[in-house]
């Protein structure tokens, strides 16, 4: 909660953009944060199955004995198994007005390492103005998201530098484009 003056100004009433920033900052907050640590106070333990049965190849034809007994399944053939298929994330198509802003920034010194936070910065930028969100609302959330891009260096740029070329870039060529 953001305090000005001695009031409360929370995201009451300030709109969808508000709320999308609070949802996107968390994500992106949240995603550094993942380790490998647990606070789990006891261990689930497994059973395993007491009825396991492994598939055998063989090139030898079965025998009358073999389709008898209840042995496991055998195969013939000596193929490979199929390849494994790792799923990969569809990446939207960059349109022209992403391309000119991700173009932008990287004129004034901005190095990105993949398009999605930078595009979502800008998103909420513009939403932000919209709904007539405060300039340092919109600054401490824009400061917030462009700090999550792994390729960003503290030593290169401070991080209210980096928000607000973040802003401007954004008024200048996504907001309204």
């Amino acid at each position: 909660m953001l305090r000005t003056s001695g009031k409360a100004a929370g995201l009451a009433g300030r709109g969808a953009a508000a709320g999308a920033a609070v949802a996107i900052a968390s994500v992106l907050l949240l995603t550094g944060c993942g380790g490998n640590d647990s606070t789990a106070s006891s261990t689930p333990t497994l059973k395993t199955s007491t009825t396991t049965a492994a598939a055998t190849t063989t090139t030898s034809a079965p025998s009358i004995a073999d389709s008898t007994t209840n042995a496991a399944p055998t195969t013939t053939t000596n193929e490979p198994p199929p390849a494994a298929v790792t799923p990969t994330l569809a990446t939207p198509k960059i349109t022209a007005k992403d391309q000119a802003f991700l173009d932008a920034l990287k004129a004034r010194g901005v190095t990105v390492s993949s398009p999605d936070i930078p595009l979502a910065v800008a998103n909420y930028i513009c939403q932000a103005k919209k709904s007539n969100v405060s300039p340092q609302e919109i600054q401490t959330y824009v400061n917030a998201m462009a700090g999550q891009d792994p390729s960003y260096d503290p030593n290169k740029m401070p991080i209210a530098q980096l928000g607000q070329t973040y802003v401007d870039v954004a008024n200048q060529t996504y907001c309204n484009k």
